[in-house]
């Protein structure tokens, strides 16, 4: 490995493999780690000796389930030498978030397509998020040498999905045994096409963004690939050309071109487009422009977090700005106080390698730096409003269990796992519902989640149980009405009484709560009618129809009475609790049900199976959108009571292809037959409470 200081930001490259599962991207990483000379020959994934899938989980499971970073240093023909940093991903839709989160720190995404499975749900998600951050793209071909595929119309396929600026720049040739470049030649027997008229076609494409190489090309009728360097930098980031490389990650096919094609045409950190940093918060913040210069101030990215139980958290970052050495003081997102890098280090699957210096667009690692989290921003300087990184779109985590301990005692340990996993992982959130007395665990599918149990089991020695989580039902009223109690006890000396008479009001869905004060001459003393709301909202916490929270509702408060000596705060609580069930006795109480607004993604042939089956499940389809590549969206509303098992019915519907996303539109009454099931449970589960 060549020294950190032989490195500056023009021989630096950054690209992560990204695409579905098993089109073999941690195989082709294994690849060009060896062609490169980094490893002596490439691993297995059956074996579990590559590189990047470490992970003894990743190892059984045959699949990458977290990001890993990688580096290949490669020399060239006058004795330099390019370092490319590589960000092997998940491919499985399950684990999409950690593929997500790389995208920030590179310039190009490769999206590796396999011959064999063609487009897939994550090539055409890939290509799209890699879009919207303005990243340049190529397309990298694998399995080109198996058997049963058809490569033209496979090509045919990419244009039609992501435009006719998919273009090869190379082909394979001798049945997939190696590959011709297309850029620098236009001779040669490949395996289909034409190699003059995909050199002819590449170079059209390019020079369109350049007047002068076009003036000169419409006048040659030709140009020299040598000389389109900036036109072809200038073509990626505008997406004008998508270049598609041909290889074979089993046999090595088309590699060693690949990596030609990583260090000779993709763009170094100080040509890509800028990050998409902002400086400030909320509605005044403003773009910021990160300069790939080592003598201004630091900004770094962390896009990856790790809790090592060996040796505790690392933050894998992306060098923006600056230059960061040992000794470096660097601070954490608006943090004063400062942390002191001891150990500037670059990653090498689970190795972690000491370097003297870290450039803009280099990838790096700090440990045991405990304020560090996902998405922060690290910089050396506070003379400037807060920078942070425009927020990725993740995919919305909706796929829950309810957890608890197996084992008695472990009830604390359970948040700090959990926060702990949570902190690597963008997609997977942890809710506690106090109104349910539960804590429930969201992720993107059963896989998902299961990975994480598998996870606290084996790393951090925590067995849980699961349930699916409750419903989160609310209740409310549908007429005004009046309740009014009296709380009076004696037991010898000082007794206790209050007296309330209160209102109750329905108010529109989604307004939630008021508590109105209208007592008058100080029958109620104004010390405490803080007691009267305080014991109407134990009963709006506990429920009165099926125990669940009420909601959207007015209490007014109007008349009482006191005793001088025996009124007391305890016993205006009491008063004002029961004088709150009396008017809920005769204000028609419902309980309502939540209902979510769902988007579907799904193959156009599937929309028929997908509104049939929302439309049984008490949903309605709102609209249709069509999308390229014969997909579509399905949007409706159903309740979230309905939804309980969707991804497996999806999946089934949709042979893998659909996916969805959901958030909460509102609340509505339950069907009386549903009412009255989840009335006759609470008292069921009442009635059990009362005789423990």
């Amino acid at each position: 490995m060549a020294d950190s200081t032989a490195f500056t930001t023009e021989n630096l490259r950054t690209v992560a493999l990204v695409g579905h599962g098993a089109a073999g991207k941690t195989m082709l990483a294994e690849q060009l780690l060896a062609k490169s000379g980094m490893i002596g020959a490439p691993g297995s994934v059956e074996r579990g000796t590559t590189v990047s899938d470490y992970d003894p989980q990743e190892k059984a499971a045959l699949h990458s389930l977290r990001s890993s970073v990688l580096h290949c240093d490669v020399a060239g023909p006058n004795g330099s030498v390019t370092r490319i940093h590589l960000i092997d991903t998940p491919g499985y839709p399950d684990f999409i978030g950690q593929s997500i989160g790389a995208l920030d720190a590179v310039e190009t995404a490769a999206v590796v397509v396999s011959a064999t499975g063609g487009i897939e749900l994550v090539t055409r998600r890939m290509m799209d998020w890699a879009k919207s951050r303005n990243l340049c793209r190529m397309i990298i071909v694998n399995k080109i040498d198996h058997d049963n595929i058809d490569l033209p119309r496979l090509l045919d396929q990419l244009q039609e999905a992501f435009g006719p600026e998919v273009l090869p720049i190379n082909l394979p040739a001798g049945g997939g045994s190696r590959v011709i470049d297309c850029f620098d030649h236009d001779t040669g027997e490949a395996d289909f096409l034409s190699v003059a008229e995909v050199h002819r076609k590449v170079m059209e494409q390019i020079v369109e963004v350049d007047d002068a190489a076009m003036e000169k090309y419409l006048e040659e009728g030709a140009v020299d690939p040598s000389t389109l360097h900036a036109p072809l930098e200038k073509a990626l980031r505008e997406g004008h050309i998508i270049p598609v490389c041909f290889v074979s990650a089993r046999t090595g096919a088309g590699v060693q071109d690949l990596l030609d094609v990583m260090v000779r045409h993709l763009p170094h950190p100080g040509e890509g487009n800028p990050p998409l940093l902002v400086k400030g918060e909320g509605d005044a913040a403003q773009s910021f422009r990160a300069e790939p210069d080592p003598n201004k101030h630091v900004v770094a990215h962390v896009f990856k977090v790790v809790n090592d139980p060996y040796v505790g958290k690392i933050g894998v970052f992306r060098v923006h700005q600056g230059r960061i050495g040992k000794d470096t003081q660097l601070f954490v997102g608006d943090s004063k106080k400062a942390f002191k890098v001891a150990h500037p280090m670059v990653l090498q699957g689970k190795d972690m390698v000491e370097v003297s210096q870290l450039v803009p667009g280099d990838i790096g690692a700090v440990a045991k730096v405990e304020d560090i989290v996902f998405d922060c921003v690290l910089h050396d300087s506070h003379d400037e409003d807060f920078v942070r990184m425009k927020p990725l779109d993740f995919p919305r985590p909706m796929f829950g269990w309810a957890i608890e301990p197996k084992r008695r005692g472990d009830e604390g340990r359970i948040s700090e796992v959990l926060n702990k996993i949570a902190a690597e992982d963008p997609t997977l959130a942890i809710e506690h519902d106090a109104a349910q007395n539960e804590t429930v665990m969201r992720g993107l599918s059963d896989l998902h989640l299961r990975s994480v149990l598998e996870r606290m089991s084996q790393q951090y020695k925590l067995e849980v149980t699961t349930r699916p989580p409750r419903v989160p039902y609310r209740e409310t009223i549908n007429a005004p009405a009046e309740g009014h109690a009296r709380h009076k006890k004696q037991t010898g000396g000082a007794g206790q009484f209050g007296e309330v008479f209160l209102r109750v009001e329905p108010l529109g869905r989604g307004q939630g709560f008021e508590f109105v004060d209208q007592v008058k001459g100080g029958v109620i003393p104004f010390n405490l009618i803080p007691a009267v709301e305080k014991g109407v909202r134990e009963v709006l916490a506990t429920g009165y129809v099926a125990g669940y929270p009420l909601q959207d509702l007015r209490v007014t408060v109007y008349d009482g009475k006191h005793h001088p000596v025996d009124s007391k705060e305890v016993a205006f609580v009491a008063a004002g609790r029961k004088a709150m069930l009396d008017a809920l006795a005769k204000a028609r109480p419902i309980v309502l049900e939540p209902i979510v607004n769902i988007e579907i993604v799904v193959p156009d042939s599937a929309m028929g199976d997908i509104t049939g089956d929302l439309s049984s499940r008490r949903g309605q389809v709102t609209g249709t959108d069509n999308l390229a590549g014969g997909m579509m969206v399905v949007k409706g509303v159903v309740p979230l009571s309905e939804l309980d098992g969707y991804a497996g019915r999806l999946k089934a519907m949709t042979q893998g292809h659909g996916s969805y996303s959901m958030e909460l539109s509102h609340y509505e009454m339950v069907p009386p037959n549903v009412q009255m099931q989840l009335a006759n449970d609470f008292k069921s589960r009442r009635k059990e409470a009362e005789e423990d």
